[in-house]
């Protein structure tokens, strides 16, 4: 029992630690809404097929760009597939940041999710597309969780595309 209500506890806390930091930054920016979180979903192709399909490599930079763009790293799973190919997570406690490659078709897809305002998931991005040695790239921004600025709860609406870039 002094689990659950630990767990519900650090939970909330948490929970009310990000809105606040949404809140604060609504005042600071003069925003009439802000996001709780930024996903950028990205697609890296051309890449080195040899970094793609080495889970060490995969694993590593995963880890760097978490790193690079500001998260703290609570877990991280990543898995080998025969004959090629590799899928993993970290867990970061701002979110989390997944991939999933394709050595063959030198393609990796990746998803780079933060909320708050402390982690910048398009740092992560750069720096993943330098370590793939991407040729072409591209990315998707989503804004996660809309708290509207008058009544300071979370608007039930669809997430807003925010930015999407292609080289």
């Amino acid at each position: 029992m002094y689990n659950v209500v630990k767990n519900n506890f650090i939970k909330e806390a948490h929970e009310l630690a990000v809105i606040s930091s949404s809140i604060e930054a609504l005042e600071e920016q003069h925003l009439d809404r802000v996001n709780l979180g930024q996903h950028v979903l990205a697609e890296f192709f051309e890449c080195d097929s040899n970094i793609l399909n080495n889970i060490d490599k995969v694993e590593k930079f995963m880890v760097d760009a978490a790193l690079e763009c500001g998260a703290t790293i609570v877990q991280k799973c990543f898995h080998m597939f025969n004959p090629y190919g590799v899928s993993g997570v970290v867990i970061i406690s701002e979110s989390h940041l997944a991939i999933h490659t394709w050595p063959e078709l030198g393609y990796a897809a990746v998803d780079l999710f933060t909320c708050g305002t402390k982690c910048d998931p398009k740092v992560a991005y750069e720096f993943l597309k330098k370590m793939f040695n991407s040729k072409k790239a591209s990315f998707t921004e989503l804004k996660r969780g809309i708290i509207d600025r008058e009544t300071l709860k979370l608007a039930e609406q669809p997430f807003e595309v925010a930015e999407q870039f292609e080289e």
